[in-house]
Parts: structure tokens; C-alpha cells; sequence
């Protein structure tokens, strides 16, 4: 979003694969090389800021991007003398799925990993929400000298000081303590389990999910689980309702509202994926939780064939995914 604010065009050179919900990918976060080469061959290297990587992709279901991809786009940008600026977020999970699942890196720490990881890119923003195991706050990255001063020369007057960056002491010292126990590697390995958890009961269950399962949520398929309804009347926001309605789950869609509108010509974008998240936090929820969660969903699939579309009655100018008001059709 302050991309586009900014002036930017989001262009997305992910992998066809990772637009396939039922595919056995091991790395479906990875870039496109060809697609991402054509890009910059057709709009030119001065009009490309920088490019964005996250481990791991959101939209694409927590799925990681590889070691030897990143590698790749690395020494891609540099031939075109482009930036890669990392979405951290959730980039010890995405060292998790490398140690897993690359050659050469299983016998190597999820910190050393990481390091590795960090190398090939320019820069990062990362939200400590997540994997620094926060309630609040996050930081900016930067290789370049002159880009730190600009942004820390900004900072004090959207923020507050570069020392602290409108956080408090008390929170700078707990991100800097998750920092150091997210990249453990017991503790990682507990993370990502419970979610494969949850994960596996709805696989056992005949409950339609994105595969592989991912690092930080389960996301349902919403085009299969409620395959009745077209994706103009927003499957996945009437999903997550319905979970809501059931047990008090509060999911996130992640389909046709989160992919919003053309600036263009104000129609919809129809993303292949229509999912609804169910992200599990960190050190929050026991088993007992995940087994409650997985009989909600399978009692809403069950009984999926009662359920109709919604109607969108208000569309906030911005992130329509957080405000956006709907009734039954």
C-alpha cells in the first residue's frame, strides 16, 4: 500500500506455481526469474526502485522462497544495478523450510541460515509481531549509508528519535530478546509443528487447504471449500464469517477484498488464489486450541452447502480488507 501511495506499480513475478493451491512445491515463494527479467528488459532498470522479497509469501500461503532463488535474483539485481529490499517478517520461518528442504543446508543452524539469507539482499523492513515475538514495533534495514541518514533524518518527524523510533525502552528490549530466541532452533522447529498440526487434521479430515502447509498459518481454499459461490461475492470474507459465527475464530480472507482494484479502471483484481487465513501466534495457543479450531472448520465444511455470497455495502478508499462492511446476498 505505501508502495502504490508512493507512486509505485506492484508487479508480481512469483512463480506460476505458487497460483496452484493443491501443488506439492517445496519453494512456491520463489521469484520467476524469466518473468522478473522481462520486466526490467521492458520497463527499464532506472524505473524499478527496488525489488521486494519475502520469506514468506503471504498471499501465496506461507510459502517459502529457496536459498539458490534469492542467490539467483541477487546476481540478477546486481547486473541491472537494482536493490532487493527483504520483507523479514517471517524470515526465520523461511530459514526453517531451507533447512528442511534444500540440499546443503540441513545440517547448518536456522541463525546461520538466516545470515545467509540476509546476504543476498540490499536492505529489510521487518514487523516484530511476528517473529521477534512482540506485541509492537519493528525496524528498518539498510546496506546503503546515505539511504540510512535520509531515513533516519525522517524518522524524527514521523516517529520520534533514531534511537528509539516512537517504541518505548521497554519494547526495543523485548524485540531485542525475541530477536535472539526466534532464530533458536528448537524453538522454531516447535512453531512451525503446531502449526503442520492443525494443518494435517483438516489434510485427515478432506478439508481443502493450500499444500504444502506453511510456515505461520493454515490457509483455506476457499474456491473448493465453498465452491458454490462465485468469486464476485467473496468466498473467503463469507468463510471467515462463518468461522467467526461458529466458534469465535477470527480469520483473515486473503482473496478478491485483499487484492483490491485496478487504479486504473477500478475493477476488481481476481487473484487464482482465494484463501482464508488462519494465522496461529506464537507461545498463545495449546493443542487443545488447535484441535477446538479444527472441528470449527471441519463443522463449517460439513454443513458448507447452506452457506450463499455477500454483497460489499461499504468500501473504505484504502485497505478495504480491514474496514469493508458486507451483508448476506
Amino acid at each position: 500500500m505505501h508502495q502504490e501511495l508512493a507512486g509505485g506499480t506492484f508487479v508480481d513475478v512469483i512463480i506460476d506455481e505458487a497460483h496452484d493451491a493443491q501443488l506439492l512445491h517445496p519453494f512456491k515463494g520463489n521469484v520467476d526469474l524469466q518473468k522478473l527479467t522481462d520486466l526490467i528488459e521492458r520497463v527499464g532498470a532506472e524505473r524499478i526502485p527496488y525489488i521486494s522479497a519475502a520469506g514468506t509469501v503471504n498471499m501465496a500461503g506461507g510459502q517459502p522462497i529457496s536459498m539458490a532463488n534469492l542467490r539467483a535474483v541477487h546476481q540478477l539485481a546486481q547486473t541491472y544495478g537494482i536493490r532487493i529490499i527483504l520483507d523479514a517478517t517471517r524470515a526465520v520461518e523461511n530459514a526453517y523450510f531451507i533447512q528442511q528442504r534444500e540440499e546443503d543446508y540441513s545440517n547448518q543452524a536456522i541463525a546461520t541460515i538466516l545470515h545467509e539469507f540476509c546476504s543476498y539482499t540490499d536492505g529489510c523492513t521487518m514487523s516484530g509481531k511476528k517473529d521477534a515475538l512482540v506485541n509492537i514495533g519493528g525496524w528498518l534495514a539498510l546496506n546503503d549509508y546515505d539511504l540510512y541518514e535520509e531515513a533516519r533524518n525522517l524518522i524524527v518527524i514521523y516517529e520520534g528519535l533514531h534511537t528509539y523510533g516512537g517504541m518505548a525502552g521497554r519494547d526495543i528490549e523485548a524485540m531485542a530478546r525475541g530477536i535472539e530466541e526466534s532464530v533458536k532452533d528448537d524453538h522454531i522447529r516447535a512453531r512451525v509443528g503446531q502449526v503442520e498440526y492443525l494443518g494435517q487434521k483438516l489434510l485427515d479430515w478432506g478439508v481443502p487447504i493450500v499444500v504444502p502447509i506453511g510456515g505461520h498459518a493454515i490457509y483455506l481454499d476457499a474456491k473448493r471449500f465453498l465452491s458454490q459461490i462465485p468469486q464476485d461475492q467473496f468466498p473467503a470474507q463469507r468463510l471467515a464469517a462463518e468461522l467467526y459465527l461458529e466458534a469465535g475464530i477470527r480469520a483473515m480472507e486473503r482473496g478478491i477484498v485483499s487484492a483490491g482494484r485496478s487504479k486504473e479502471t477500478g475493477d476488481n483484481y481476481y487473484p487464482e488464489l482465494e484463501l482464508v487465513r488462519l494465522t496461529i501466534p506464537r507461545r498463545v495457543y495449546t493443542q487443545a486450541h488447535m484441535d477446538l479450531t479444527a472441528e470449527a472448520v471441519e463443522e463449517v465444511y460439513y454443513n458448507r452447502d447452506r452457506l450463499r455470497g455477500l454483497k460489499m455495502i461499504y468500501e473504505p478508499k484504502y485497505l478495504r480488507f480491514f474496514q469493508a462492511r458486507f451483508e448476506l446476498l
